[in-house]
């Protein structure tokens, strides 16, 4: 089915992201949905990533290279972060991003353990939603842990749904949905179901923060998060990024802290300040309100919402999240707006997908394609790896262990890597390999040409491809061999013209 841009809104815009310097939208789903016990973020002596930075450290401890949520959104510079954390009343810990299992804790390796869904999104972002199904009762971290570890790999992994935490629909229903007003002005509903039949309470923390570089860097700049004190925004300033505004609707308690790391917790060394990365942990969990009831700035920051929803009823939240000057309405956060905009948006993205499907197509066909799309489109990330400077360390920090001079990765000094890239997945697989890569890229290569082919040429840029020639594989092992698919998907999408012509 073919269409004409002038009728499809979507390909409009692609077509002018296509002309810019960086054809790709400012802002998108490029929070990873795991930083920790990665490669970039380990600074151990013999490469042992997995036990260098856990789980049980992800809370707590600063990230060098990226940073995770759940649904969560960045600039394409990872510079501020947005993504929701909640608290069911029971866990021991804020739910601030999802739970697996680490390579030897899974009987089958790396392994999330979480129900969540990517619902729909478009290749400019400006329209995305995605479904988070939270337990009403406690996160079984330990029995997951416990159960899976327990277990050989002949046996079937121990999965969310075997530990009975859903039965009886004993859970809610978390539906974020992001609709884009223009490229730096995002509304954002949350709409939370309860699915059991009695009432139940969560807290809801919108969480705005910056990537910590002012801790590595020297110069490196200190942005800021203050309370607007005249009217319900946060004021968040980057000497790079510019300044946003994020509007919310009125609440009690607005947190702030700093994006630092907890050195009491993790290292038994006192914290330089008490405004440390997990202060909103200590403040929900154990009720410390007391912590953070004076702050006003920081790098990190929420208000928090106690939603009290009654049994099989839903409630909803609206946001917004803008660059300064860019909006006039006297209501930023008008819910009927923002309803109208998100319908707007959702028939945008049928017009969009209707344009690749037979006339009468299978509805079960259909939603699969389009939310295999979503899903390719979800797992878009920022990825950031200087392996020089990972090899010799930071001016700012500790140097790291000789061992790692001659260890992992250091053939590559030449690697530096500063990107959007398409990810096998966010929380199993949060980096770029170069072999998957290029299969995502002829899929890609329907809906954006222009990225796919963007991807395909900066895997083989002098700060990708080594100077013999070979192909960056991935973060564990860059000097793995691989097949040279990227030579058989540019055949596969560059014969295929421009972006007119591949959509025409």
């Amino acid at each position: 089915m073919s269409q004409s841009s002038s009728t499809n809104p979507e390909r409009n815009r692609l077509q002018e992201s296509a002309a810019r310097d960086v054809p790709l939208p400012l802002w998108g789903p490029y929070l990873s949905e795991r930083q920790w016990g990665t490669v970039r973020e380990d600074y151990s002596p013999y490469g042992t990533a997995w036990d260098y930075f856990p789980h049980d450290h992800a809370r707590s401890r600063t990230y060098r290279w990226g940073e995770d949520g759940i649904a969560g959104i960045s600039d394409y510079n990872q510079l501020l972060c947005f993504a929701f954390a909640f608290w069911n009343g029971q866990d021991p810990i804020l739910k601030e991003r999802l739970f697996g299992l680490n390579n030897s804790e899974g009987n089958h390796g790396e392994d999330v353990k979480e129900l969540y869904y990517y619902l729909d999104n478009l290749p400019s972002h400006s329209y995305m939603e995605y479904l988070y199904k939270y337990p009403q009762r406690a996160y079984p971290y330990d029995d997951l842990l416990k159960t899976n570890r327990a277990r050989t790999a002949l046996q079937p992994e121990y999965e969310i749904l075997d530990t009975g935490v859903f039965d009886n629909r004993q859970y809610f229903d978390i539906l974020i949905t992001y609709a884009k007003n223009k490229d730096t002005d995002l509304a954002i509903r949350i709409s939370v179901t309860n699915r059991y039949h009695q009432d139940a309470s969560l807290h809801v923390l919108p969480t705005l923060w910056f990537r910590n570089q002012w801790s590595f860097t020297p110069g490196a700049p200190h942005p800021s998060i203050e309370r607007d004190m005249h009217i319900q925004r946060l004021i968040c300033r980057h000497p790079t990024l510019g300044t946003y505004w994020f509007y919310y609707p009125d609440t009690e308690h607005i947190l702030f802290t700093e994006n630092e790391t907890n050195t009491a917790r993790l290292f038994q060394y006192p914290n330089a300040t008490p405004f440390v990365k997990d202060a909103f942990h200590d403040v929900i969990i154990h009720g410390k309100w007391d912590l953070l009831k004076d702050r006003q700035h920081g790098t990190k920051s929420s208000p928090v919402y106690v939603l009290n929803i009654p049994a099989g009823q839903t409630q909803n939240l609206y946001f917004r999240l803008c660059a300064e000057h860019s909006i006039s309405e006297h209501n930023p956060i008008d819910e009927k707006w923002i309803e109208n905009l998100i319908q707007q948006r959702r028939q945008e993205a049928d017009l969009f997908y209707n344009q690749f499907l037979p006339e009468k197509p299978d509805p079960d066909l259909a939603n699969v394609f389009r939310q295999a799309f979503a899903g390719l489109l979800w797992n878009k990330q920022f990825y950031h790896y200087d392996v020089p400077l990972w090899l010799d360390g930071d001016p700012l920090q500790p140097p790291p262990p000789p061992e790692r001079k001659q260890g992992r990765n250091h053939t590559w000094r030449h690697l530096n890597n500063h990107d959007v890239l398409s990810m096998p997945d966010k929380w199993e697989y949060p980096w770029y390999a170069a072999w998957d890569l290029a299969f995502h890229c002829v899929a890609m290569a329907l809906i954006d040409p222009v990225f796919a082919k963007h991807q395909l040429i900066l895997i083989t840029r002098e700060w990708y491809m080594h100077p013999n020639g070979q192909i960056p594989a991935y973060e564990w092992n860059f000097s793995d061999v691989n097949p040279p698919v990227q030579a058989w998907a540019a055949l596969q999408i560059y014969p295929n013209g421009t972006i007119d012509q591949r959509r025409g």
